[in-house]
């Protein structure tokens, strides 16, 4: 949110710098981004001077230019070559001598000495769009005769420097959402300091009803929806364009002023944090406004043009006849203010902030009034507010006010009563704070103290401090203004002891296998748990039927959370091939989340839902690339597998018990799947199917894992990464050439040899594939080696041909294999 320096001192009288107003509001919780100089006009019209044209011949070589000497109050006269056709002698203008820097939008440009068409010209005679003051461009700026020759046009034209300080609301504080309410926390903040400052509220005291006289009625049917509505009626206004004051407020924050009535009610916005909304009460059909909803269906045409179809949950402010406002979120096309209006009707009122949420993300609306409705406005506030506007309205755009103010407020909101004990307040801040400075920043902070003990204080906090309602509550907002660079550090440790739980090995774990991955290469990701549930349209591996959606999405894009680490990846590399990066080495850890109705149960809400910790790893593009020495290779998935199974000996897995099995599915073309003995798959790993990479606009394989981290944890829970001596006896090795039918995958025979014999069979290698010419149909062979260790002795040949009789049996009566 941008607040003005200028602006913020009409409420507060203070004498800090726009830098320390910035460190001020940051150490009190208002993180402040940054301070930024602007000026009413852009570069501050810096350059520019008043001068007089003594004399104005035509250009001997130019039918339409003319040959000026002007005076500009210092030096000898400037020749300057003027194009415009109303120049003349005697004429006070706007003159820019050389190096000044003038601005067309983004743009800018330097004066300097020229020859123009032969004749040489030191200046330029401005128009009013060449120097930000205007729009006409029909020929240069005439000044009146009574302009002073050598007067600084930024003097002559009042132009005035500010500074924007960028602040950084958070969720919690809309009480802050405005000037004033920047300025009440300030003045909190320099009163702790002990820093003179005068925090002083808009005057509502002129503010009278000129015309008793009925005017517009308003009627709330739903009061849930809005608990308090107020509103007055304005008659005999003038729309027109908005003094300058007004625009150069609303334009140094960043807002384009549109007339006086809607400049006023987003100058009051940003003055209180109030939204209001103005209507042409000769639209507001049979003189009443009714607060309601709208049957399901109706459709109603929003400001922007947009046809929304409106629920049953939507509240709308409606006329007698019709819906006229979608109520705190956005204005309709028919009932605003226009330059015809001529009586107004402003409403002020709170309405409830779930509904004006729900309401605002349904449509995928984010106004400045709904941002403030949803988080929680002051109800107490509105005719305060309203009174504020009508004033401005009666000043800048005329007109009397009819009627008196329509308030409808069934049941008032009272303050927060709060009770918070010393002996709290100094344990959570862990500093003792002398109760009279407590009391003394709780007044600051417009707090009321009812009562209080020797223990501690009963409080009152205003309703617009949403966020404190709990004694936890006020503790935070006592240290805030107190300081947290206040609360010095003990000289004592207090300390207990500790034990290392899952979570931290777990934790600890994740560190080491990030870093042998960086390590090799990669880089790690993070993506959103929130995703598109259209990635999962048509899936049957990660069916949109199980996809966690939510209740109210910001977007279409984030509108359930995801499943499997892929697409956001998918994202990420389409994201760097757009940008000339194609070779993409990426990981990341994360949950998804899995919604099964086959495990819903009565009475436990979250039986059907599951949270899983996941680590992906993506490979695309060439392993080398641009290298003299090598000659261009493109990634595979054997060395994604290879990067996999390295992570799994890190963590300390026996990889000799899993099997590495087809896998066939809609997410890969070609997969594999990791499993343990006991069936439990521990990830996969394979290439991408080209139909999803398509759809991300990727071009080429992508190469793609998935690990359960939760599960692999299990897996680890009771083992230790150990090393052992290389052992003094030698290990034999013994080849064996099978020929297998071509279903038969080597995980299969990897682990029938393991079963065939645990103690002395170590390894199990794949050296050669053969399919073709000599080999019945439906053949291949498979050349594998076994190695065969004795820690404690040396193998003999019986035991040596014990074991490899057993592993060929097996393998004869499991897998039909023949010997070559």
């Amino acid at each position: 949110m941008n607040i003005s320096y200028n602006w913020l001192k009409e409420y507060l009288d203070f004498d800090l710098q726009p830098e320390e107003v910035a460190a001020a509001l940051t150490s009190i919780g208002l993180e402040t981004g940054g301070v930024e100089e602007v000026q009413t006009i852009k570069g501050g019209l810096e350059g520019l001077v008043i001068g007089e044209v003594l004399t104005c011949e035509e250009h001997p070589n130019s039918d339409h230019l003319h040959v000026t000497t002007v005076n500009v109050g210092q030096g000898d006269p400037l020749q300057i070559v003027c194009g415009a056709p109303n120049v003349a002698a005697g004429q006070k203008v706007v003159v820019a001598v050389n190096g000044t820097k003038l601005y067309d939008g983004e743009e800018s440009f330097t004066i300097k000495r020229s020859k123009i068409r032969g004749i040489e010209s030191n200046g330029m005679i401005c128009a009013e769009d060449e120097i930000g003051i205007g729009t006409d461009h029909a020929g240069i700026i005439v000044l009146p005769e009574t302009a002073v020759v050598g007067t600084l046009a930024k003097d002559y034209y009042n132009v005035k420097s500010d500074y924007v300080l960028e602040v950084d609301i958070t969720p919690n504080r809309v009480d802050a959402t405005s000037h004033y309410g920047v300025a009440r926390d300030l003045a909190a903040y320099l009163k702790q300091n002990k820093v003179k400052a005068t925090l002083t509220r808009p005057s509502i005291e002129a503010f009278k009803i000129d015309d008793p006289s009925p005017a517009i009625e308003v009627v709330v049917e739903n009061t849930e929806a809005c608990p308090r509505y107020s509103g007055i009626t304005i008659k005999g206004v003038t729309v027109k364009e908005s003094p300058e004051w007004l625009q150069n407020r609303l334009n140094v924050i960043g807002l384009r002023p549109i007339n006086n009535i809607v400049d006023i009610t987003n100058y009051i916005l940003h003055e209180l944090g109030q939204p209001l909304h103005a209507f042409d009460a000769a639209k507001v059909a049979g003189g009443k406004v009714v607060v309601k909803t709208q049957p399901e269906g109706t459709s109603f045409v929003t400001l922007d043009g947009v046809t929304r179809t409106l629920t049953d949950r939507d509240l709308m402010i409606c006329n007698a006849s019709e819906a006229m406002c979608i109520g705190g979120v956005f204005g309709g096309l028919d009932s605003g203010v226009t330059e015809a209006t001529t009586d107004v009707f402003l409403e002020s009122a709170y309405f409830h902030p779930t509904w004006i949420r729900k309401t605002a993300r349904r449509f995928g609306l984010n106004t400045d009034a709904s941002f403030r409705f949803e988080r929680g406005l002051d109800p107490n506030n509105t005719v305060y507010v309203l009174k504020r506007a009508a004033l401005l309205i009666k000043e800048i755009a005329g007109g009397t006010i009819c009627g008196q103010i329509q308030d409808v407020y069934p049941e008032a909101v009272k303050p927060y009563s709060v009770s918070v004990t010393y002996n709290k307040i100094n344990t959570l801040i862990g500093k003792e704070i002398p109760a009279e400075t407590v009391k003394s920043i709780l007044e600051s902070l417009e707090m009321e103290i009812v009562s209080e003990t020797a223990e501690g204080l009963q409080l009152n906090v205003p309703v617009y401090r949403v966020d404190v309602q709990r004694d936890v509550d006020v503790i935070e907002d006592i240290l805030r203004i107190y300081g947290y660079n206040n609360v010095d550090f003990s000289d004592s440790v207090k300390s207990n002891l500790s034990y290392k739980t899952p979570t931290d090995r777990s934790y600890e774990l994740q560190q080491l296998i990030s870093e042998q991955l960086c390590g090799s290469g990669f880089n790690e990701i993070m993506n959103n748990s929130l995703t598109r549930a259209g990635y999962y349209e048509g899936l049957s591996t990660y069916p949109a039927s199980h996809a966690v959606m939510l209740m109210n999405p910001l977007s279409a894009d984030l509108n359930c959370m995801r499943q499997t680490l892929l697409f956001g990846g998918l994202e990420s590399i389409a994201h760097n091939r757009n940008r000339k990066n194609g070779d993409i080495k990426f990981f990341e850890f994360g949950n998804c989340y899995d919604y099964d109705t086959d495990k819903v149960k009565e009475n436990e809400t979250l039986s059907a839902f599951t949270e899983e910790f996941r680590l992906g790893l993506w490979v695309s593009g060439n392993k080398v690339s641009n290298n003299w020495a090598h000659a261009d290779e493109k990634a595979t998935v054997y060395e994604l597998k290879a990067y996999v199974e390295n992570i799994l000996v890190r963590l300390g897995v026996n990889t000799g018990k899993l099997v590495f099995g087809n896998l066939t599915n809609d997410i890969y073309s070609a997969a594999l799947s990791i499993t343990t003995g006991a069936g439990r798959q521990l990830g996969t790993l394979g290439v991408v199917n080209k139909k999803l990479c398509k759809g991300m606009d990727i071009d080429g394989e992508v190469y793609y894992a998935e690990l359960s981290w939760t599960l692999l944890m299990k897996e680890i829970k009771k083992s230790k990464v150990t090393y052992s001596e290389i052992s003094k006896f030698p290990a034999v090795k013994r080849d064996l050439a099978l020929l297998l039918n071509k279903s038969v995958q080597f995980a299969e025979i990897q682990k029938i040899a393991f079963d065939s014999d645990r103690k002395l069979l170590k390894k199990v290698e794949l050296f050669d594939v053969y399919e073709g010419k000599n080999l019945l149909p439906g053949k291949k062979s498979y050349a594998v080696s076994f190695y065969l260790q004795d820690e404690e002795k040396t193998l003999t040949d019986k035991q040596i041909d014990a074991i490899m009789k057993k592993i060929q049996t097996n393998l004869e009566q499991k897998l039909e294999a023949q010997l070559r």
